[in-house]
């Protein structure tokens, strides 16, 4: 599992070039997402809410109707860790 630890605004940067869609906005790492309905924006949800748990590091997320957005941040670290990045590459590889 990814070390959990407040990464320097030149590793952030590192790790966004393999973060396909991911930008840093208020100290978070975002990602915005379209469905094609409120169901697949939900059942989205909640593969994210599973691969979430299983790293025991859970998102801020927002979601209207078929958008989802999804923040990502150590509150413990107080900043973006490496775990942030564990969870936003699994994320991408759950999207459409």
């Amino acid at each position: 599992m990814a070390e959990r630890r407040k990464l320097t605004d030149a590793e952030i940067e590192q790790h966004l070039a393999q973060a396909p869609s991911w930008s840093v906005e208020d100290g978070k790492l975002r990602r915005a997402f379209q469905f094609n309905s409120f169901v697949e924006a939900f059942g989205f949800m909640c593969s994210v809410a599973l691969a979430a748990e299983k790293l025991n590091h859970h998102p801020e997320w927002f979601n209207v109707y078929n958008r989802v957005v999804i923040d990502l941040n150590t509150h413990d670290v107080g900043g973006i860790s490496p775990v942030d990045f564990e969870l936003a590459s699994r994320i991408n590889e759950l999207a459409p």
